[in-house]
């Protein structure tokens, strides 16, 4: 009985370490209770580890730990070279209050210097080009 249950059946457990894994190493900063980042921490910090090795077998098994390649890649290339002098603490967990919920303890688990911009990867940018053509559009059809 090494680790928590976290109230889940094994296979539901391992899915969400993996989409927790997969998210921290997207966004490099996310925000979940306490108990499952207390849990998500150990894992992280031994993948970052084992993108240190820089062998074909480690690229295999990070890849069958995270189900994602471009997880995989980010591990590999950027986040192992970040931390190559570092011997572990990849990642550091802040307590952020309770839900409004249901009075859970919330946490916010985060790489040690991560990339600010790490956490905006989905957020399209707005091209200037597209909304000038938007209002020349709905001048057109109002006239």
């Amino acid at each position: 009985m090494a680790n928590k249950k976290l109230n889940r059946t094994s296979e539901h457990r391992k899915a969400l370490l993996k989409n927790m894994l997969n998210s921290l190493i997207k966004y490099e900063q996310i925000k979940t209770t306490l108990p499952k980042a207390k849990f998500l921490k150990p894992q992280a910090d031994k993948i970052i580890t084992l993108g240190k090795k820089n062998t074909l077998q480690t690229t295999r098994m990070l890849v069958s730990q995270l189900q994602n390649s471009k997880s995989a890649n980010k591990v590999k290339k950027t986040l192992s070279k970040r931390y190559e002098k570092r011997k572990g603490g990849y990642t550091r967990i802040i307590k952020a209050g309770f839900r409004y919920g249901d009075n859970a303890p919330m946490a916010i688990i985060e790489f040690v210097d991560r990339d600010i911009e790490a956490k905006k990867v989905d957020i399209k940018k707005k091209d200037p080009v597209k909304e000038t053509d938007k209002k020349e559009e709905k001048k057109a059809v109002s006239a």
